[in-house]
């Protein structure tokens, strides 16, 4: 039996709030965790982009009661300057948010979309090998007729940062298939220092943006860039697919939903009660009934109406049937 890990005595947890949608999930986000984490080990940020010239307008998170309510629930709201991302590719708050935070202190990176469902302190954490989300589907690279192939891709991206390819493959599928080359969706990520693994990220993200290998000709880089650079940060880090126990984190502890039509989709009675339970009070009620998404899915029932259309032992296994069919029915929101 391998010996239980030494669990660090502070560990932050980091989202991102601004204008809008994320203001919103931030409050959900903020509320759940309260609700579920028991550990005051935890503590959670809520980073905010600084208004300037990366910006069209100006991010801060508002109203001022939205604000109030999410500080309340414990939340330290910390600004962050957006030097290198901004409105033009907003994935990129999730890199340089990490600077945000204390140096030195293990944390984990959650997308705002996202619900705790059970105590971070259950979670067997290793902050020193990273790891990220595997709930993903093959979105990058596309493959295209007579162009290279995913291991010339990956090979040349592992190239270009002094990396070792072949021990990030999976051998246990086959050649060119998608699952066989180390891909995560950054909902999820966290390492032993927010500044070391971000200044990598930051470095190889701009460095592909800026110059991509010409393997990478005829690939899209938006919105993939942090995805693509992601599993190259684990790897230097010597993280990988392995590094987490499944079924904790996009499992019984977290539950990236995404959007309110795919949460009431696919996820369980659990979260989807646990959803509504927070959501209920009537101060925060009377504050997320103002992003139309919340307002009719949570509060007008057709959350519920979506649940309906899905029976959830025998969901599709990619993502786009159940979108579609939310489409079709004139339920999808975002």
């Amino acid at each position: 039996m391998a010996p239980e890990l030494a669990q660090p005595e502070k560990v932050n947890v980091l989202i991102v709030g601004q204008m809008g949608r994320l203001a919103y999930e931030a409050l959900l986000f903020a509320l759940s965790f309260r609700r579920n984490i028991t550990n005051n080990r935890f503590r959670l940020f809520v980073a905010e982009p600084r208004p300037g010239p990366k910006w069209n307008t100006d991010p801060a998170i508002r109203p001022e009661p939205l604000r109030e309510m999410i500080t309340a629930q414990g939340a330290t709201i910390v600004p962050f300057e957006s030097v290198h991302f901004g409105s033009d590719y907003p994935y990129g708050n999730k890199i340089e948010a990490l600077f945000a935070l204390p140096k030195g202190e293990p944390f984990v990176f959650f997308d705002t979309d996202t619900l705790v469902t059970g105590d971070l302190g259950d979670v067997p954490f290793d902050f020193s090998k990273p790891a990220a989300s595997l709930r993903v589907e093959g979105t990058w690279p596309q493959i295209e007729l007579y162009g290279p192939g995913y291991a010339d891709i990956w090979k040349s991206l592992y190239d270009r940062f002094g990396l070792d390819f072949e021990s990030s493959l999976d051998l246990d599928q086959p050649d060119e298939y998608w699952r066989r080359y180390l891909y995560f969706n950054a909902g999820f990520f966290y390492f032993s220092c927010p500044h070391v693994f971000g200044t990598s990220f930051l470095e190889m993200a701009l460095s592909i943006r800026a110059d991509p290998p010409r393997e990478l000709v005829c690939q899209q880089l938006t919105p993939w860039l942090d995805q693509i650079a992601l599993p190259l940060v684990i790897h230097k880090f010597g993280g990988g697919r392995d590094a987490l126990p499944e079924g904790y984190l996009d499992g019984e502890t977290t539950v990236h939903y995404r959007n309110m039509p795919l949460l009431y989709a696919r996820e369980s009675d659990a979260v989807v009660d646990l959803l509504e339970e927070i959501s209920a009070p009537n101060l925060v009620k009377r504050l997320l009934k103002d992003y139309e998404p919340f307002k009719r899915m949570i509060y007008q029932n057709r959350g519920h109406k979506v649940r309906a259309l899905f029976d959830r032992d025998h969901l599709p296994s990619r993502e786009q049937p159940i979108r579609q069919k939310i489409k079709k029915n004139g339920f999808w929101m975002v």
